[in-house]
């Protein structure tokens, strides 16, 4: 699938096309128009790093909601999917899925006019969250139990143009800076049995047009869209088609416009036309370099981000425009160690390939455990959990009791030890009866862990800010 961690390994980038997608082309650039070779390798580099979070988005959105035979697709554009169960190992259009909370998705085509969320009244001991996220993968606001409390209401998401008046009714009026956004519900289950009471609450989330909330007869609608395919296969070879397509429907931002009159110099860009395989051999390498270094650099950002504590990397990727501020490459960071990821006063999540001594995590080869000592267990408003993932793929594994993942909510039914500390057992086959419930399976292979603390406190103890808290997580233990 599209977005597995080997989609965008280095071996893969070495030939890749860019041409536009605009409805004039004009002549390729000549070779004196052209940037010398290690300028444009330069370019794009940056331009790899600035767009790949764009181009990723574009991939799960065309899985999600535009082909409807890519085995992923949710729903048409303006209308809601509820899945009434959590993620699985046979869910690999999104790398690092959360599987705590079902999820509910819409694909918003904002172009002709506003969309219009409305959320039930949600019993407070419930955590639920609705993340807007526009096509630069800003997290451009929040609905729900932090943001806006459990109470009932009507929100409004707009698109970067929309100058129209707020109706009646609505609470707040969300911005895209992009004209097709997702908004991403999580909706907490408490346990199996609890999936009804979590269906009636998806019940209640409801998607309309503003037309359609305002009970008149719909605007003019936006013009078809003729969305070019995208797979693995695809992407190793379109990587700049892809972003120059994504590009037309997002309204330049200021911090934007240096990034994008690089990438006109090389041939991406309005007006523009770029095509790979009629490029003498010289400009091939410049542009297939420039994008395996990009990606180094995206993978060095991603094991270096934020602080290292007892093996685990603690961070703040996510966030909004003005949280990266420009900083391109710390927003591929944050694509790439797991998109659609929350801001941290939403929900943080410690990461880890390393045990505490900083030796690849390894099912294969060794036992782990991980401990909380009495009292210490992540410091949460919400719930936390503990997610294990392929270490290659990013993906959840199969495994014979189908746990993807240990949370707070599980606690009733684990065992804690005699000083009332809790203890998990990490490895690939089950520790025993007598531990099996608190067995956290792992592949035959490396293992990517992901730590997730929902609603995080913020007095202490504390994780916030992400790697200054005053809480730690434990490091993971081999066992001898």
């Amino acid at each position: 699938m599209l977005t597995k961690r080997d989609l965008l390994r280095s071996a893969a980038l070495a030939a890749i096309t860019a041409t536009t997608t605009k409805a004039v082309p004009v002549q390729a650039q000549t070779s004196a128009e052209r940037p010398g070779f290690f300028k444009a390798k330069d370019i794009a580099e940056a331009g790899f790093i600035f767009g790949l979070p764009i181009v990723m988005n574009y991939g799960v959105m065309y899985e999600y909601a535009v082909d409807r035979n890519s085995g992923q697709f949710k729903a048409p554009f303006n209308q809601i999917k509820n899945e009434p169960n959590v993620f699985t190992y046979k869910d690999t259009a999104i790398p690092t899925p959360n599987s705590d909370t079902p999820y509910s998705f819409v694909w918003m085509d904002l172009r002709a006019e506003p969309v219009v969320l409305s959320v039930p009244a949600v019993d407070p001991k419930r955590y639920y969250s609705v993340m807007l996220c526009d096509g630069n993968t800003y997290n451009y606001g929040y609905i729900g139990s932090r943001a806006t409390g459990s109470e009932a209401g009507d929100y409004m998401v707009v698109g970067p143009d929309w100058t129209g008046a707020t109706p009646p009714g609505i609470k707040k009026v969300f911005r895209s800076s992009t004209q097709f956004s997702v908004a991403g519900y999580r909706t907490q289950l408490f346990n199996p049995d609890d999936l009804d009471n979590v269906k009636k609450v998806q019940d209640g989330y409801k998607v309309q047009t503003l037309s359609a909330y305002l009970n008149r007869p719909a605007t003019v609608g936006a013009a078809a869209v003729d969305f070019p395919k995208i797979d693995k296969e695809l992407v190793k070879t379109n990587f700049f088609e892809y972003l120059d397509f994504a590009l037309q429907f997002a309204t330049a931002q200021e911090n934007e416009k240096e990034i994008r009159a690089q990438l006109a110099k090389i041939g991406v860009g309005p007006g523009k036309t770029f095509n790979f395989k009629d490029l003498p051999l010289e400009q091939k390498l410049e542009i297939g370099l420039g994008m395996k270094e990009g990606e180094k650099k995206v993978d060095e950002a991603v094991a270096n981000a934020g602080k290292a504590i007892n093996g685990w990397r603690v961070s703040g990727l996510p966030g909004d425009s003005a949280h990266y501020n420009g900083d391109w490459l710390k927003r591929a960071a944050a694509a790439k160690a797991g998109i659609y990821g929350n801001n941290p006063v939403e929900a943080t999540y410690p990461l880890t390939r390393v045990d505490g001594d900083g030796q690849t995590l390894d099912g294969s080869k060794h036992n782990y455990t991980l401990t909380f000592p009495p009292g210490q267990q992540p410091p949460v408003n919400a719930f936390w959990s503990l997610t294990m993932y392929d270490g290659k793929s990013q993906l959840l594994i199969e495994n014979p009791i189908n746990r993807y993942l240990i949370n707070s909510p599980m606690l009733p039914d684990m065992k804690k030890n005699a000083d009332g500390s809790l203890t998990l057992y990490i490895q690939n086959k089950s520790p025993g009866a007598d531990k099996e419930s608190n067995w956290l399976p792992a592949p035959n292979d490396t293992i990517y862990l992901v730590m997730r603390l929902y609603w995080p406190k913020t007095e202490s103890p504390s994780i916030l800010p992400p790697g200054e808290g005053t809480w730690q997580p434990p490091g993971v233990k081999r066992v001898t």
